[in-house]
């Protein structure tokens, strides 16, 4: 059945966005935070207009304090069914090897960023043995990419915390999804001077992940082509390698 009781990281724009509609309807309670003021309220009052009703946050989920008050003040409101560890960030394919700081950043909200929003759901959760949490990984997580390696650095942690939290979190009554999407238009690549094969629309991409956490399928990997693909190029590294700088000379770099 659909959740009614809802909360979205990452939800201003992008994958959050269409989740959060996705979401919306009569009787729903959606917890969404952002760090965009003004497309935060532009999707809550969205979501409003389909009757569900909504509080915002601005938040960084690097502040795990801050992450912890908004997931239990929401938990407070609604007993949370499902939280959706979304919030991310990326730089395309151009992650300079010399700038950590850039690296760190990503890393920094990608992963840890996640942890503090899981950490403040399994608090809430544990005590009712209930909910399902989502994490936002991708196939980039599959294998290292030249020009993104923080992101598919941060993308593949999340795939190893999800596979070993799974087994535990099953054992207290709480399911886990990780989502593992391919290309999906959003503003991170929207005007993207690389190839995106596969490039699917963030209302479709809302629609496989509903689906698969109703379905209480851990693993949300999209679309099934890119997804073999992936996984063929991170058993043949070198090819993986020559494909990657092919794509760097293409886009100019």
């Amino acid at each position: 059945m659909t959740a009614r009781s809802v909360l979205l990281t990452g939800a201003s724009s992008g994958i959050g966005r269409a989740l959060a509609l996705a979401y919306s309807r009569p009787g729903a309670t959606l917890a969404l935070a952002g760090r965009d003021a003004a497309r935060l309220e532009t999707v809550a009052a969205a979501c409003r207009a389909r009757g569900a009703i909504v509080t915002t946050a601005l938040l960084d989920v690097r502040d795990a304090h801050a992450t912890s008050a908004f997931v239990t003040q929401a938990h407070a409101r609604a007993p949370l069914e499902v939280v959706f560890a979304n919030a991310g960030i990326g730089a395309g394919l151009d992650e300079n090897p010399a700038d950590i700081p850039l690296t760190r950043r990503i890393i920094e909200t990608n992963l840890l960023g996640t942890l503090n929003t899981i950490e403040a759901a399994l608090a809430v959760m544990r005590p009712q043995r209930s909910g399902h949490v989502v994490l936002t990984g991708s196939l980039a997580g599959l294998r290292g990419i030249p020009g993104s390696q923080g992101y598919s650095a941060s993308k593949a942690a999340l795939k190893a915390l999800a596979e070993g939290l799974r087994p535990q979190l099953a054992a207290e009554g709480i399911g886990i999804s990780l989502v593992m999407p391919g290309f999906v238009r959003t503003p991170m690549n929207e005007n993207a001077d690389f190839p995106t094969p596969l490039r699917i629309e963030p209302e479709r991409a809302a629609a496989i992940i509903r689906k698969g956490v109703e379905r209480g399928r851990f693993l949300i990997a999209f679309p099934r082509t890119l997804l073999w693909g992936s996984r063929l190029l991170a058993l043949v590294p070198p090819l993986a390698d020559v494909l990657a700088l092919r794509t760097a000379r293409r886009a100019g770099r």
